[in-house]
């Protein structure tokens, strides 16, 4: 439980991102098959839960430790 609460914009960002991911190869995705990200919903998928992670951890304020 203390690790969800310390990651929680990370989790949040995963979540919002594999569906973005998602959604974009549904509405948009690649009508060749030779796209590497959106050829297959996983990799769309994945590739939006990592980059939403990213941009979501982005916003977290860094504690500073002090001795």
């Amino acid at each position: 439980m203390d690790f969800i609460l310390k990651h929680k914009l990370s989790i949040l960002g995963v979540i919002v991102g594999s569906i973005g991911g998602y959604l974009y190869y549904h509405y948009v995705g690649c009508a060749s098959g030779t796209c590497i990200i959106t050829s297959k919903p996983i990799n769309s998928t994945l590739y939006g839960a990592v980059m939403g992670a990213l941009l979501f951890n982005s916003f977290e304020k860094v504690k500073s430790k002090e001795s």
